[in-house]
């Protein structure tokens, strides 16, 4: 059935709230005259009429009278959500496993609107009581490998899809995308976010926001700002300069916000220098709306905050899921005087204008039936861009498919789509390695295959390793203990080793929202029976000269560098959504050549990591406070300036064949003035067709302001170029693409000095370079004093 034939069946509550907005002075209001913006006519008694103007939204032009109609009770109701289904006893909305929902004022013409998570696609239930028809979503890769692109196409192709599935399932609006950086390898929730790059996470979550929001649904940027661990996130107090804030944490949301116009920003759990997210003016109103021009409206993460009517003084617009005890204290502030009205007002109209766009308001007749099959390969092309070949020594990979293959550890048949929490999706399948490469016509070790089987299954008959539902609920997938690593007897490998051409070993990993990972075995590490069986079965295959690869199936960095030079291959798969298997058959067989690079750092060993010793903050054992004392240098930013070695630096990744990137160039010649173009050539020098990502990175002059060795600056993907083929990639930078934040002037500000366009393969592979002068410092950009920090702390420099 359609959504709005489903709107019979609501909650007490929103049974409640419709007869109440239709009884009005103790008047009966007639629902077939509140239709139209004219005059409606109210019967008084049988011999008595009365002609009133009852406003209706309609339009942008109607909305100050539609707030200007509402009683003090319907504002302090709208501007919190419904409740969340499962919590208190709330029964699921018609779209089963939607999160939210928005009050609605009938007799105002203002619906009721239904949002959903989340960054990896669209999370809901797939089943509905007594209907036979489903209801599963598609699982895309997840945004760490949406960002290995480095692609915005490939990201807004999956937006769309997105997109079309959150409409065509009746939904208004995708709690999605989430962009924070990769402070800390070992955020739990890092698979959700794109890259320890404010450049790459802006760009992708820009790209993704227009193509969800072609649809007329709307896109939720999140979470603002600075939210980068999952350890006490309700509570902790994040301590970071304005510098860090502005440059780091948030210029990727400043990206999306001026290049995507998203309709709502999520504000997020934890205090940023002493304030909560969601309570603190300076984020939500200097900062978003008057630095930025931020048009739509902010909505809290789901129970964040501890203050509702901070949060509508903040400019917090909307709170969710939300509770009436918080639509009691703001109705009772208001009344008080602690809050004006106008406020109220002023958050009502954010929100409205967004209403008027969306498919519920303009009575949008959904089909419950989005294309899955065609959104399945959209998955699966972009998880295949988004594979990054780390290690190829004398090219074991492509694999011809007549060579047999002999697939090592559990993760090829249990294989990982997606992170769970939020983020998760339910989708109908996912495809596993081994049934990818199956299909793809080659030809596995079924013996060995069985013994995984066999293990694997008998184990998940064990109660501790069984299945079960999350306990988050139903509607958040499934929880899946992990299993031990299936241990490998030498004769296994030895026969194993005989029986094919090459073997292939699979790493998994999953994490998810609610806990950070830690620097263990089995988590960051191998687990001893991971370590084991890539030292063996390596041994045993280069005996016979064979070659070993390795598939990490993984959400996030782990420590490579002390195993990596056992094997010959070693290709980064990422949690690739549903169409898993297929999108690693593609690559391996070499029907897709990998073109996937870094966006992120893999450390040689943690401790290199710059915020290793302040994650998660302190007190160790219960952190209050953390605090960024690494301050700019986050990332590549921290390698590059103080020379640490990683194991695979940002931007890294190998193809099967081979580029030559030349002719480095700067269109506007020596000296900048406003603007300037830099231009490279890249031509395919391999045997392949293959695709090359060419970044622009620039190292800026220390003048007053210390500025990082090099920082990433403008990045383009070739197209698929054939042997010998040539292509010229153009890149516009102006004065606030250059420029370095300045706390004292409060400015975006360009020193003057020399400074190097350094254009390359990633960080640390430079390819040409190009040089240009400013001759006297430049004010680029005034903004407002903002968010600065309460507690004194000795930021790193160099």
């Amino acid at each position: 059935m359609l959504k709005r034939l489903k709107k019979k069946k609501k909650s007490k509550l929103l049974a409640f709230t419709l007869t109440s907005s239709l009884l009005l002075s103790g008047l009966t209001f007639d629902i077939a005259s509140a239709q139209s913006q004219n005059s409606s006519t109210v019967q008084q008694n049988p011999t008595t009429t009365l002609q009133t103007t009852a406003p209706y939204l309609t339009d942008a032009a109607s909305i100050d009278n539609v707030i200007q109609a509402m009683t003090l009770e319907e504002k302090a109701k709208f501007v919190v959500g419904v409740g969340m289904p499962g919590f208190g006893g709330m029964p699921p909305f018609e779209v089963t496993g939607a999160v939210g929902g928005t009050f609605g004022v009938p007799r105002l013409g203002i619906p009721e609107l239904r949002f959903a998570d989340g960054p990896a696609g669209l999370r809901i239930r797939p089943t509905r009581p007594g209907q036979t028809q489903t209801y599963y979503a598609t699982a895309f890769p997840i945004a760490t490998s949406l960002a290995s692109t480095w692609d915005p196409a490939t990201a807004e192709a999956v937006g769309k899809a997105q997109g079309n599935e959150v409409k065509e399932y009746g939904v208004d609006m995708l709690l999605a995308p989430a962009l924070n950086i990769h402070r800390n390898p070992l955020n739990g929730r890092n698979f959700e976010y794109y890259s320890e790059d404010p450049l790459i996470s802006g760009k992708i979550a820009a790209a993704m926001v227009n193509g969800v929001q072609s649809n007329g649904v709307g896109a939720t940027i999140k979470h603002f700002a600075a939210n980068n661990q999952e350890t006490n996130r309700n509570s902790i107090d994040t301590i970071v300069s304005e510098r860090a804030l502005r440059e780091i944490y948030l210029k990727g949301f400043e990206i999306a916000v001026k290049e995507s116009h998203p309709w709502s920003v999520m504000s997020s759990y934890n205090k940023l220098n002493g304030t909560y997210t969601s309570q603190n003016a300076d984020l939500l109103t200097t900062v978003l709306r008057k630095d930025w021009g931020y048009t739509g409206f902010v909505m809290t993460d789901w129970f964040g905050g501890d203050n509702p009517v901070e949060q509508m003084k903040a400019g917090n617009d909307m709170i969710m899921p939300g509770a009436s005890s918080q639509s009691d204290l703001i109705k009772a502030a208001a009344e008080s005087g602690n809050l004006d009205e106008k406020v109220l007002d002023r958050n009502i109209k954010n929100i409205l204008q967004i209403v008027i766009q969306t498919p519920e308001f303009k009575k949008y007749q959904n089909s419950d039936k989005p294309d899955l099959a065609a959104h399945a390969q959209t998955a699966r092309k972009a998880a295949a861009e988004g594979m990054v070949l780390l290690k190829n020594d004398n090219m074991p990979l492509p694999i011809s498919k007549d060579q047999k293959v002999t697939l090592f550890g559990n993760t090829q048949i249990e294989t990982v789509k997606g992170g769970t929490g939020s983020g998760d999706v339910n989708a109908a399948y996912t495809t596993s390695i081994a049934d990818g490469l199956k299909s793809a016509g080659y030809q596995l070790n079924q013996n060995e295959f069985q013994e995984y089987k066999t293990y694997i299954d008998g184990l998940r008959s064990q109660e501790e390793y069984k299945i079960k539902p999350s306990p988050w609920g139903e509607d958040f997938g499934k929880l899946i203990p992990a299993i031990p690593e299936k241990p490998l007897a030498d004769n296994e490998i030895a026969a194993a080793s005989k029986e094919s051409d090459i073997g292939i070993i699979v790493i998994g990993r999953n994490l998810g929202e609610g806990a950070d990972r830690k620097v263990v075995k089995g988590d960051y590490l191998l687990s001893d029976a991971e370590e084991d069986m890539i030292t063996k079965v390596s041994e045993e295959y280069h005996k016979q000269g064979k070659k070993v690869a390795v598939i990490l199936n993984i959400g996030g960095p782990i420590e490579v560098a002390s195993w990596r030079n056992k094997v010959d291959s070693i290709l980064l798969a990422w949690q690739p959504g549903q169409e898993a298997g297929y999108a690693v058959a593609d690559v391996i067989s070499g029907k897709v050549n990998p073109s996937g690079k870094l966006p992120a750092t893999f450390p040689v060993k943690y401790s290199d990591v710059a915020s290793a010793n302040s994650f998660p903050g302190t007190p160790v054992r219960n952190p209050t406070q953390v605090v960024y004392n690494e301050d700019i240098y986050v990332g590549y930013r921290y390698n590059t300036t103080f020379n640490v070695k990683p194991a695979y630096e940002f931007g890294y990744g190998l193809s099967y064949t081979s580029f030559k990137l030349s002719h480095v160039n700067i269109s506007e010649g020596k000296k900048f003035k406003d603007k300037l173009k830099v231009s490279a050539m890249v031509e395919n020098t391999g045997k392949l067709p293959g695709r090359e990502v060419v970044q622009v990175y620039v190292s800026a002059p220390d003048g007053k302001l210390a500025k990082p060795a090099v920082e990433l600056k403008a990045f383009g993907k070739t197209r698929d170029l054939k042997p010998h083929q040539r292509e010229l990639l153009q890149f516009d930078l102006n004065a606030k693409d250059l420029a370095s934040f300045d706390e004292e002037k409060n400015a975006w500000v360009l020193e003057k000095g020399t400074y190097t366009v350094k254009v390359g393969a990633s960080s640390e592979d430079i390819k040409g370079t190009a040089t240009f002068t400013v001759d006297h410092d430049m004010v680029v950009e005034k903004v407002n004093e903002a968010l600065a920090p309460k507690v004194d702390f000795e930021p790193l420099t160099k």
